[in-house]
């Protein structure tokens, strides 16, 4: 078990915890759309930080957008394992075609 599986354990544990004792509880329990909201304000840290040259704050911007992205994966019941299925799927495959083959939106 890797670090992001232990993460990925720990946030389902407390999806469902009290709200007053767990921040993953709070914000699930403030909605789907507040969760994809923060995690959109982590990517943006992310991002500036990755402007900035810092390593150290993209390191750590870095970690707070993948805890994010796995409280809004394990809100919406899609795994970590579900994720790596879809890239092994993909594995191997040009970007390029893979986006092409996409259903058109």
């Amino acid at each position: 078990m890797d670090q992001f599986d232990t993460l990925e354990a720990t946030i389902r544990e407390r999806l469902t915890a009290d709200p007053a004792s767990s921040y993953v509880a709070k914000l699930a329990h403030r909605g789907r759309a507040k969760i994809a909201q923060k995690l959109g304000e982590e990517a943006v840290e992310t991002v500036i930080a990755a402007m900035t040259g810092d390593r150290a704050e993209l390191t750590g911007e870095a970690a707070d957008l993948m805890f994010h992205l796995i409280v809004l994966l394990a809100d919406a019941g899609v795994s970590l394992d579900d994720v790596r299925a879809e890239l092994a799927r993909r594995e191997g495959v040009s970007g390029l075609d893979e986006k092409a083959a996409r259903p058109s939106a």
